[in-house]
Parts: C-alpha cells; sequence; structure tokens
C-alpha cells in the first residue's frame, strides 16, 4: 500500500482538492491519499465551500474531509508528501528528522513536471475562477503523477 499526503498552507483549499483528484485517480486497494495543512488555522473543519463545489463540479466529492495539521510522525506514515508551493516546502522540511524524511517532500508541479513556477497558487483570497484555476493545474499534475505511480 502507497500512502501519499497532500499539504498547502491550511489544509482548505489546495490539498483538499489535490487529496480529491489524485485519489480519484488511483486504484484504493493499492492507494491512500489524504491531505493536511502547515497551520492549525482550520483543524477539525471541511473544506473551503468554493473548493467543495468546485471538486463537484468536476464529479469528485470532498465534503467529507476534515482539515488537520502536519505533524513528524507523517513521515513514519506516508510514503510520498506533496506540497503546494515553496513555503509549505520550507515548513515541512523544518519538520524533517532526516534525509529519509527530506527525500518524501516534493513540490507537486516539480513532480509532475510542469513548468508553471512549480508552485499551485493559492485561490483562497481569490475567486471561482481561482479555484477553476487551480483544479485544473492539479488535475494535471494528478493526472502525470497517477501515471507514474501505476506504470
Amino acid at each position: 500500500m502507497t500512502k501519499i499526503l497532500m499539504v498547502c498552507l491550511g489544509n482548505i483549499c489546495r490539498s483538499p482538492l489535490a487529496h480529491g483528484i489524485l485519489e480519484s485517480k488511483l486504484p484504493s486497494d493499492t492507494f491512500i491519499v489524504d491531505s493536511a495543512g502547515t497551520g492549525d488555522y482550520h483543524i477539525g473543519k471541511s473544506p473551503d465551500h468554493r473548493s467543495i463545489a468546485t471538486a463537484k463540479q468536476n464529479g469528485i466529492d470532498i465534503s467529507n474531509q476534515k482539515c488537520r495539521q502536519f505533524k513528524p510522525s507523517d513521515f513514519d506514515t506516508y510514503d510520498i508528501i506533496y506540497v503546494m508551493d515553496q513555503s509549505n516546502y520550507a515548513n515541512v522540511i523544518k519538520l524533517a528528522r532526516d534525509t529519509d524524511d527530506r527525500a518524501k517532500v516534493k513540490l507537486i508541479l516539480e513532480d509532475a513536471e510542469i513548468e508553471d513556477g512549480l508552485e499551485v497558487p493559492d485561490p483562497y483570497w481569490g475567486d471561482a475562477e481561482d479555484f477553476d484555476k487551480v483544479y485544473a493545474l492539479l488535475d494535471d499534475a494528478c493526472t502525470k503523477i497517477a501515471a507514474k505511480l501505476t506504470t
């Protein structure tokens, strides 16, 4: 069983979308996908209503996800940790205990070989169009990652 964790700042916009998208593209009998945030702002809450709506528009239900904060023990639980931007990367790497932990952390767009600045923009302060753009970017990335992981 391969376990993958998606990480953004608050675990309400980008990482829940990435979680839902990648989960929909991988067989559930061999992959587990989850998400977390580096901040503690929204622990126990549902994803942002705009992320839920954007996912739903695309046939994915993320409404049952609950926000949680990334913790050092996640390095023991997960095989791959995808972060959405450089700031999240730095925050997760700070919690890494050794080179094995650090090796698990990847920028999601870099691993998917997408040349768009390698950061998924945070749509929180934007509108529905910003969430749609983030969805499209993550869908492309997750399609490429799923293909890599299942071949």
